[in-house]
């Protein structure tokens, strides 16, 4: 049972969870039945990633929404954005994508959407996860059985145009830029080629452009992971390159000498070219850097931190009607414009958009930001033990600012700490950052040996 604890979690996006293991198509099926009795009978958009578990969970899904009285609109290989903004352009009941995002491959999951396309909040969470565990699903009868419909053409078109309204396309495309792109075999392989060469008009050089193939790389795009993407950049003479994760949502950014950015960073410089022309409401996650804090004082805006999850940041997004907000820690970013969703086709089009506005390199975009430095770790984290973890490390940074509302941040003068559970994985994540590498690297090696 322990085992089951460990490998099986419900969380702000959904169910996700090692496949065969403990997601099964039975589990998966009863899922979506659960969800089909919550949202009622209608229209609900299912999409999915290219992991290879993909096609068995997404017929399990079918199922379970077809025997509760739902019309499946099948979209196919595309990006979660694609799917989320597919179910609130057309009116669906709902959305469901069938992808574990940045997990291992051998992870699949159930990304759940309501009738806006948003991911669920907390109380239609408790709702739904109260309707699944009591088991008492909708049953339709013979003739309440709805069919299914592809629709996979019309969903790209619906996402696609709405990113290129908030820039100027045409300019982009006179500007030729030669871009570099890693999508990771993933759903961007599908969308992502197209979007940079034919709405952009960008001399594209890519690699992991094969939804066929399995990810040739750790999923989660980060500096460390991107290797192959910086030499494409280097080699190719690419002003930026970008990578993606398998579900499109989470964005990375190479400059032109193929160093990867930070994703903080990339999404601070998204910030600012959001706030320069609309200023306003700031919205991230309390592991997002301070770099935030800066840009948004830049423009004399206010900045509002959640806990980690995408569902979090939009919820407040909502509540203070915000212009800008993601999560920098994980290359998301969420501009409401086009959509309450962590994009990256959103910050791809304005970080070439804003090339064009300047006339600089990305290096000397990224320059122009104050210096911090970060390091991020992870521990195996058993049930039940943060409990007891959390007030040992309190009571040892005496002099800190405690923040219990995700974990526990403590700030300081000079920096912070910040640990918590993962949303994803059974695993507790470890961010630290300050203003000088020193402080940063002391920080860490402290914490660490706290947690043994």
């Amino acid at each position: 049972m322990a085992r089951r604890e460990h490998n099986l979690k419900i969380g702000v996006s959904g169910i996700r969870g090692v496949v065969g293991d403990f997601l099964t198509p039975g589990l998966a099926a009863a899922f979506a039945q659960a969800f089909a009795t919550y949202v009622g009978a209608g229209r609900v958009v299912l999409g999915r990633d290219t992991r290879g578990s993909g096609p068995m969970i997404e017929h399990a899904v079918a199922c379970g929404l077809m025997a509760s009285g739902c019309e499946v609109v099948r979209v196919g290989v595309l990006p979660t954005p694609t799917i989320q903004i597919y179910v609130g352009a057309t009116g669906a009941r709902g959305g469901i994508a069938v992808t574990a995002s940045h997990n291992p491959p051998e992870y699949n999951a159930l990304k759940l959407f309501n009738v806006e396309g948003l991911f669920f909040n907390h109380y239609e969470r408790a709702e739904l996860l109260d309707i699944y565990h009591q088991s008492v699903f909708t049953q339709a009868e013979n003739a309440q059985i709805q069919g299914q419909r592809d629709e996979s053409g019309a969903a790209p078109r619906v996402h696609l145009d709405r990113v290129l309204r908030h820039v100027d396309a045409e300019a982009i495309r006179r500007a030729n830029f030669r871009v570099a792109l890693d999508a990771v075999n993933g759903a961007g392989a599908v969308l992502t080629p197209g979007f940079l060469r034919e709405d952009l008009g960008c001399d594209l050089r890519a690699i992991a452009i094969d939804p066929t193939q399995p990810f040739p790389r750790e999923a989660e795009p980060r500096p460390d992971t991107l290797g192959d993407l910086s030499r494409l950049v280097a080699e190719s003479g690419a002003v930026i390159g970008f990578g993606q994760d398998p579900d499109g949502d989470r964005l990375a950014v190479a400059d032109e000498t193929g160093r990867v950015l930070d994703n903080d960073d990339v999404l601070a410089l998204v910030t600012d070219a959001v706030l320069a022309r609309t200023p306003g409401n700031v919205v991230v996650n309390l592991t997002t850097s301070s770099v935030i804090d800066d840009v948004a004082t830049w423009h004399g805006c206010r900045v509002f931190r959640t806990p980690v999850g995408e569902a979090n940041v939009v919820e407040t997004m909502l509540a203070v009607d915000a212009v800008i907000g993601g999560e920098g820690s994980n290359g998301g970013i969420i501009f409401p414009g086009v959509h309450l969703c962590r994009d990256s086709y959103t910050g791809m089009a304005f970080l070439l958009a804003r090339l064009v506005e300047t006339g600089l390199k990305v290096s000397a975009l990224a320059a122009r930001l104050p210096r911090y430095y970060r390091r991020a770790g992870k521990a195996p984290f058993a049930h039940g033990r943060l409990g007891a973890v959390l007030p040992r490390l309190e009571e040892h940074f005496t002099a800190a600012a405690a923040d219990r509302s995700d974990g526990l941040k403590l700030s300081f003068e000079d920096g912070w700490v910040h640990l918590r559970a993962s949303n994803t994985e059974p695993l507790l994540r470890v961010a630290v950052e300050s203003r000088t590498e020193s402080r940063a690297d002391a920080l860490y090696r402290e914490v660490m040996e706290l947690l043994g």
